[in-house]
């Protein structure tokens, strides 16, 4: 059984990878190569539709059978296995069925005595780098913590998390599993008819060349460092490109618009909230690169969207980053500014240069694909059979 939970109707973060799950291994099934194991999903209300009693499930999980509402809100649950997880256990056991697994998937699993338990954690950030969490994330490290007395195995999503559970939260490295993501796009995601249909309907002149960034805007993702290479490079070297940043405003963002504000280039900026996905897509077809130096990543699927896209990618030396991209991408230490701006002046400069890391990107984006995923969470399973 899958907690499908997180699964919203506009896809983001823990929700995409929860989706993604449950359709390849949908999919699996109906092509008979998993038949031995039966999919069943679990979903919870939010707190504001169990007070109205609606327990409706998202529209996009509709399609799927065997599935099973639990009237009982996530802020409730965590409430009540703080508590006793024994009552948790003994009341709500029998409405899950007992199923053999149960497949926890935000960094809690429920404590059912009869089932054997699968805890989903995506990176220690809340962990390694408390200052780049909001009060909400903060949390996560008890809640971590105590479903962990009843977890029999983890899954997490790289080499490099599986490493950061093994060492922050003494896990013998043979309970930690690792399932790479995949990405949302594949290749000719977008046909040339679509491509001049989004163009024309997108807000944004394309004529000028742009560097491109695409997450949170918040300071994990280490924003500040794009604005200083870029100011560098527009006073320094003149580069002709905008700076293109797509993405929801997240925890503590407010000095990096207060340093876009300040920068001498600023009209050269620009900032897109939250864009269809067909519109990112767009975005990462038409750049120059992407620049993603993020300081901490439990993967960093905009390295491999990009590659996608045959677009040439600068990223971090640290975390997951390096795992992602292998020798795909150009990486610079994240703490460096400077050597962000001499990566993206390479790229600029030097066409055969570029041209290697499309092609090198074209191979690297092969490795990931959800039925992989699937197959890889599946294998994990059976391991507990």
């Amino acid at each position: 059984m899958i907690d499908a939970t997180p699964v919203k109707p506009l896809q983001s973060g823990v929700g995409f990878y929860v989706y993604n799950l449950i359709n390849a291994i949908d999919k699996l099934q109906n092509e008979s190569l998993q038949q031995e194991l039966q999919l069943l999903i679990a979903y919870q209300p939010g707190l504001k539709n169990w007070l109205q009693r609606n327990y409706r499930i998202p529209d996009i999980l509709e399609v799927y059978s065997n599935l099973k509402v639990i009237p009982l809100p996530v802020r409730l649950y965590n409430l009540l296995v703080k508590i006793s997880p024994q009552l948790f256990a003994t009341s709500f056991e029998s409405s899950l069925q007992s199923p053999d697994i149960i497949h926890g998937t935000n960094h809690s699993v429920y404590p059912c005595r009869k089932s054997r338990k699968i805890m989903n954690i995506y990176d220690l950030t809340f962990m390694k780098y408390p200052e780049y969490v909001d009060t909400v994330v903060e949390t996560y490290q008890e809640q971590v913590r105590r479903n962990l007395k009843w977890t029999d195995l983890i899954i997490t999503i790289s080499e490099s998390s599986k490493r950061d559970v093994v060492e922050y939260l003494n896990v013998e490295p043979e309970k930690v599993w690792v399932t790479p993501l995949a990405s949302r796009y594949y290749k000719n995601y977008l046909s040339a008819e679509k491509i001049n249909q989004l163009e024309e309907q997108t807000l944004y002149d394309f004529s000028r060349p742009y560097l491109l960034f695409v997450s949170t805007i918040e300071p994990r993702k280490n924003v500040e460092a794009i604005l200083q290479a870029f100011n560098y490079l527009k006073e320094k070297h003149k580069i002709d490109h905008n700076l293109v940043l797509i993405g929801k405003k997240g925890w503590k963002y407010e000095p990096i618009f207060a340093a876009i504000a300040n920068s001498p280039y600023r009209n050269y900026i620009y900032h897109l909230d939250y864009l269809s996905d067909d519109e990112v897509a767009l975005f990462y077809t038409k750049a120059d690169m992407l620049v993603y130096p993020s300081h901490y990543e439990g993967f960093g699927l905009p390295v491999l969207e990009a590659m996608i896209f045959s677009t040439p990618v600068i990223t971090s030396n640290t975390s997951s980053l390096p795992e992602v991209a292998g020798d795909a991408a150009l990486l610079i230490d994240p703490n460096k500014p400077m050597e962000l701006a001499e990566a993206i002046l390479q790229v600029i400069n030097n066409s055969a240069n570029r041209q290697e890391l499309v092609t090198k990107g074209n191979e690297r984006v092969k490795l990931f694909n959800w039925e992989r995923t699937a197959k890889d969470t599946i294998a994990a399973y059976k391991s507990l059979l």
